[in-house]
């Protein structure tokens, strides 16, 4: 059983909790924040900063996170949008995280998960989320065009992450317009640049924001990727485990 299989059973697990426990709350007030928009306009490579306390390939990043004073930080340095990853059981996060990150900054913000049901995305919008994440590896084509559909339809905007050729396909065929290019394999969770640069070439990147996730450390790394149309990329242990934020975003924000 690979990690993916791991996290998709728990993810179960926690929808029938969910079900069980949660309901909306339709006086929550929404105000929309457009990543695409934001990012398609920019100049300057954008950066989704990611807080992330742990992961299944890293372990323990940073535990002790204050997800407040982390999210305001990246503000300040430059960060286009913000990933929180509310997963629990394998990455340490919470929806509180989130709604925590939601008070204290006005970029858009993306609840990073595992989303398999539509009342995941009912809750990552009353937490504040102006962005979901749908992984094209963990759902049928079936379900992954019925929860792009609702989440669309809640006036969020939707992530929809690839890793090959057969995902990118589905991913187009769904009707995306951001489309996350993961260099790291959910299965063996090794990561690869040049992931990227296989399948960009493949998307329209005038009509397609070209998101690419995971692997960035320096400059070169980013300009890799933005040879391939690549407007905005993922970042996550490197901010979380940076000395100086703002030297290391001013590293990777390299002019488009």
């Amino acid at each position: 059983m690979t990690i993916l299989d791991q996290i998709l059973q728990e993810k179960e697990k926690e929808v029938r909790h969910l079900k069980a426990t949660f309901t909306v709350d339709s006086t929550v007030p929404y105000q929309k924040r457009s990543l695409f928009d934001r990012f398609q306009q920019s100049d300057r490579m954008n950066i989704i900063a990611e807080i992330k306390r742990s992961s299944p390939s890293r372990g323990i990043i940073n535990q002790n996170v204050d997800p407040r004073n982390q999210a305001k930080d990246y503000e300040t340095s430059g960060a286009g949008a913000i990933s929180v990853l509310t997963d629990e059981p394998f990455f340490k996060g919470t929806m509180e995280d989130l709604r925590a990150v939601r008070e204290e900054v006005n970029l858009p913000i993306l609840c990073k998960d595992f989303i398999i049901d539509e009342i995941q995305i009912n809750r990552a919008k009353q937490y504040g989320a102006n962005v979901i994440l749908l992984i094209v590896a963990a759902l049928s084509k079936e379900r992954l065009q019925a929860l792009f559909t609702y989440a669309r339809g809640l006036d969020l905007e939707v992530l929809v992450e690839v890793h090959n050729e057969q995902e990118l396909e589905l991913a187009q065929e769904t009707g995306a317009t951001i489309i996350g290019i993961n260099n790291r394999n959910l299965k063996t969770f090794e990561v690869d640049l040049a992931i990227t640069e296989r399948l960009a070439g493949s998307v329209n990147s005038n009509e397609t924001l070209l998101i690419s996730e995971s692997g960035f450390r320096s400059t070169e790394d980013v300009a890799r990727v933005k040879q391939n149309g690549v407007k905005g990329i993922l970042v996550g242990e490197t901010m979380m485990r940076s000395e100086n934020l703002q030297h290391t975003f001013d590293a990777l924000r390299v002019n488009l």
